[in-house]
């Protein structure tokens, strides 16, 4: 199975959201990192056929998704950042309710239920109304709503928003043991998460894919270029503004600064081993993930 995106386009008036981007993805996990509209949710409701592409297209093993029409969406799971429940539904009614709306048959839509909903954590709350669960709870139903029709391409838009970190590793873990043979594209401004699963990460910045390699590649790009460096706590506001400064931490009477730069940015400076987190840093040194 391979799915191959062509040239892929999307503007909105004068904006381009997604601008010619070329991409395949074989089964795997598949991480996506940018900063806030780089267009990585456009790309994914391309991807999912919400959204129709400007121009190019999405091509499943040759064939265009356009054309495969319900056959493509029989195949896809998708989870939007905000997706749509009904708060005076229990958890169990809501997937019974989308497993309708995804022609499962009730038999097997009630065993799938029930193990989406102890995978997620959400066994033992099954029966109670949605508006009573907390955000992080709501997500994890999303998610499992997602896995209902057992997707062979499963497209996740900040699936691990509101979720603790026991939470998280409980995705991570539900995620890894479902790709084996599907494809999973995920996004997320939590990249440890994405660095824990990915097999190969795309980075993308204004509509383009501007890096995107595995783990161990994509570090090649920043190693050499992380830094610590011990500061007076009166300077840490100066160097915030002088440098891209990823990560602070006190130690006695110093403040232990965790600096990008391409060159050392002071001889005190102690070259270090470099993260995901650095490498998005590194290409938006305004952002912090």
């Amino acid at each position: 199975m391979v799915l191959s995106l062509d040239r892929l386009t999307k503007t909105f008036g004068n904006k381009i959201a997604v601008d010619n981007l070329s991409m395949e993805m074989r089964p795997g996990v598949y991480g996506l990192v940018g900063a806030n509209g780089a267009g990585k949710t456009t790309l994914m409701r391309m991807i999912s056929a919400i959204l129709e592409p400007t121009c190019g297209e999405v091509l499943l093993d040759g064939k265009s998704v356009a054309d495969m029409g319900a056959d493509y969406r029989d195949m896809l799971g998708y989870l939007p950042q905000d997706f749509g429940y009904y708060p005076h539904y229990t958890a169990k009614d809501y997937l019974l309710y989308i497993a309708v709306l995804k022609g499962i048959p009730r038999r097997e839509a009630m065993k799938k239920s029930k193990q989406l909903l102890d995978s997620v954590g959400l066994r033992d709350v099954s029966n109670k109304k949605i508006r009573t669960f907390s955000g992080g709870m709501k997500q994890r139903l999303g998610i499992a709503q997602a896995l209902l029709n057992d997707p062979r391409i499963l497209i996740l838009d900040e699936p691990t928003s509101g979720l603790d970190p026991k939470e998280r590793v409980r995705f991570r873990n539900l995620i890894s043991s479902f790709a084996n043979d599907r494809i999973v594209l995920l996004s997320t401004h939590i990249v440890s998460d994405v660095e824990a699963i990915a097999d190969r990460v795309f980075v993308m910045k204004n509509g383009r894919i501007v890096s995107d390699g595995s783990i161990h590649e994509l570090l090649e790009e920043v190693e050499g270029h992380v830094w610590e460096i011990a500061v007076d706590p009166a300077d840490t506001e100066k160097w915030e503004a002088e440098t891209t400064v990823a990560n602070l931490r006190r130690e006695d009477d110093k403040t232990i600064l965790r600096i990008i730069s391409e060159t050392t940015p002071a001889d005190n400076a102690v070259r270090i081993s470099a993260t995901l987190e650095d490498l998005y840093l590194y290409h938006f040194p305004t952002e912090r993930s």
